[in-house]
């Protein structure tokens, strides 16, 4: 049975590893919030003490953390870094959203270190891990991405090589500030038709019929009650965090500023949605920035 150490069982993390056990895989677990891994023992997950025990007897290493500190702190701390730790040859999968230099920095010392290394940055939010059907965009040699490949397929529905090592990073900035940037408009476009005498739910169905159709209205409605399943729905609970949507646009904004892109669109949604979370929404999934247009 192949054994496999994961690391970061938040609300993407955790069904990421169940549906790993689900396929027949051991995974050893491993988070700071204790609470978080220890959940997964009634999945069949071993739960580590810590993350030195959570790669003994693993091959293959997934970590779905945060931000760049984390991951950094997790492969690179000079005396708990996994780099050192792992078996050579061993495969690394970085599903977190990082800088594209923290992924290529990460990716050549393990490179150093005799391991495989791909950054695999996920899109489909956390139904699309619930469901299994979550897409990941890599970063990579051809070879690395098809090690990563049949673990990957057990997660989601698709594997997408954008490239070399640092490529899947910059795909998945290039796509969150996208896909912020369509909220706001779908907000706005709801809101505006809700306060001209709309029903919100009639609005989407025409929207969804015509040009307006986009991925936060078809799948991730931002009106309450309109979507059974949405973040909305549910007070905005859960999700993805505002606090993680400002941080992803901080990165896209980062890449621009190093490539001397004109993204004016992505910088004004870096503003609103920093403003949104400091008016104590940062813990709120990020399409409660519909709550700014009614203020």
């Amino acid at each position: 049975m192949t054994t496999i150490a994961f690391f970061g069982c938040g609300n993407m993390g955790a069904p990421m590893v169940r549906n790993l056990l689900k396929a027949g895989y051991a995974v050893r677990v491993f988070d700071l919030n204790h609470a978080l891994s220890a959940a997964l023992a009634s999945d069949g997950a071993f739960v580590a003490a810590s993350a030195a025990q959570a790669v003994q007897g693993a091959h293959t290493v997934i970590t779905m953390l945060p931000h760049d500190a984390a991951v950094t702190s997790v492969y690179l701390d000079e005396k708990t870094g996994l780099l050192a730790q792992l078996f050579k040859g061993s495969l690394i999968i970085d599903c977190s959203t990082v800088s594209p230099q923290c992924a290529r920095t990460i990716s050549a010392a393990a490179h150093e270190h005799q391991l495989a290394m791909i950054d695999a940055p996920v899109s489909g939010g956390v139904a699309g891990a619930e469901a299994g059907t979550l897409s990941f965009l890599c970063g990579g040699s051809v070879d690395e991405v098809e090690r990563a490949r049949p673990f990957l397929a057990v997660m989601g529905k698709n594997t997408l090589h954008a490239g070399a090592a640092g490529a899947g990073a910059v795909a998945k900035v290039c796509n969150n500030m996208l896909l912020a940037v369509h909220m706001i408009g779908t907000c706005e476009a709801l809101q505006l038709g809700v306060d001209n005498g709309l029903d919100p739910a009639v609005l989407s169905d025409i929207l969804l019929k015509s040009s307006g159709k986009n991925w936060s209205l078809e799948v991730y409605n931002p009106w309450p009650g309109v979507m059974e399943n949405s973040a909305a729905s549910r007070e905005y609970s859960g999700g993805f965090q505002t606090d993680l949507m400002n941080k992803d646009l901080g990165l896209a904004m980062q890449a621009a500023q190093q490539s001397k892109s004109v993204t004016p669109l992505g910088a004004l949604a870096k503003q609103l949605f920093a403003l949104h979370a400091t008016h104590g929404n940062g813990k709120l999934d990020f399409s409660s920035i519909l709550k700014m247009l009614q203020a």
